[in-house]
């Protein structure tokens, strides 16, 4: 049996699925927020819930914030910042010992999409997330590819490309640099944008509802995300030319995105024309999970 974990910063999820793809059971947990050894008893809890359901033990995979330093075997970059350090692939074989995998959340969705998902039976594959911050993840012939600084499909921390000069050296970021796509795409970095230009303090959904309503302020701001999500995806394209890029996070629900992107970006793609599709996810909030249990493929999980 094939199960997928969430670990997720509010919530831990974790689902059966069935050697087709077919949900066959789901349970999910508040997450013990700042308790990493509460976090391990809890993944082993769902995992052994669902086991009893089923009647059979399962192979596991885990989508996490951050990733499993290659050099250290310690957690690093995640924003649920008590797992960073911890040695969790270990610790979590000690309390759930199962045959187990771990990859970085944006890339378990970008896997889950790729398998049977909006990019079924493409070859390659870019997974976005764009919400509170702003992931990625690649898949090649149906294979997630972290490389050997498990950054893969990391776009959210390089600079915003061809900056304009109010652009300049843009918002500082976390990672303790300035100008990060992720300073710019991210729901928060909509929402800076938007205030720096109006005046106003509106979230997201509020912007987007204006816009919709011929507000030109919120209009603009949306039309400055789009060119920056453009030219971020334009840079992604001219490395690595996927076949598919499946939008996720809260942001991927802007619907006009799937129209103006690929109307922009081929001013930034160094081609003479652009054949990527842009697409909505086919799983939505479900992707992480569903591609946490993809981690073993058919016939590695039977």
């Amino acid at each position: 049996m094939r199960v997928g974990v969430d670990l997720g910063g509010t919530k831990i999820e974790a689902i059966a699925l069935g050697r087709d793809g077919a949900l066959r059971a789901r349970r999910r947990v508040s997450t013990p927020r700042g308790d990493y050894e509460a976090s391990l008893r809890a993944i082993a809890a769902l995992v052994t819930d669902l086991e009893k359901v089923e009647g059979r033990t399962a192979t596991v995979g885990v989508g996490m914030p951050g990733a499993l330093s290659p050099a250290t075997g310690l957690v690093k970059n995640a924003n649920s910042v008590w797992l960073n350090g911890r040695a969790l692939a270990e610790d979590l074989a000690r309390v759930l010992p199962r045959p187990l995998r771990f990859a970085n959340d944006a890339n378990c969705f970008a896997l889950s999409e790729a398998v049977d998902g909006a990019a079924a039976g493409a070859r390659v594959v870019f997974g976005v997330i764009v919400g509170t911050g702003t992931g990625g993840g690649v898949v090649l012939d149906g294979r997630v590819w972290t490389g050997p600084n498990a950054i893969a499909g990391e776009w959210g921390h390089n600079p915003l490309p061809w900056p304009h000069d109010d652009e300049r050296p843009g918002p500082p970021c976390y990672c303790g640099l300035a100008g990060c796509i992720e300073t710019y795409l991210s729901g928060p970095g909509l929402a800076r944008d938007h205030s720096a230009v109006t005046g106003e303090a509106l979230e997201p959904d509020a912007i987007v509802s204006r816009a919709a309503a011929g507000d030109a302020g919120a209009e603009a701001s949306l039309q400055r995300y789009e060119d920056r999500m453009a030219r971020a995806l334009a840079s992604v394209i001219n490395v690595l030319d996927p076949d598919v890029i499946v939008l996720g996070g809260g942001l991927s629900n802007l619907q006009r995105l799937y129209e103006s992107l690929p109307r922009l970006w081929p001013r930034y793609v160094f081609s003479d024309r652009v054949d990527t599709r842009l697409v909505p996810p086919k799983h939505g909030d479900s992707s992480g999970v569903r591609g946490a249990a993809w981690l073993w493929p058919p016939d590695e999980a039977d």
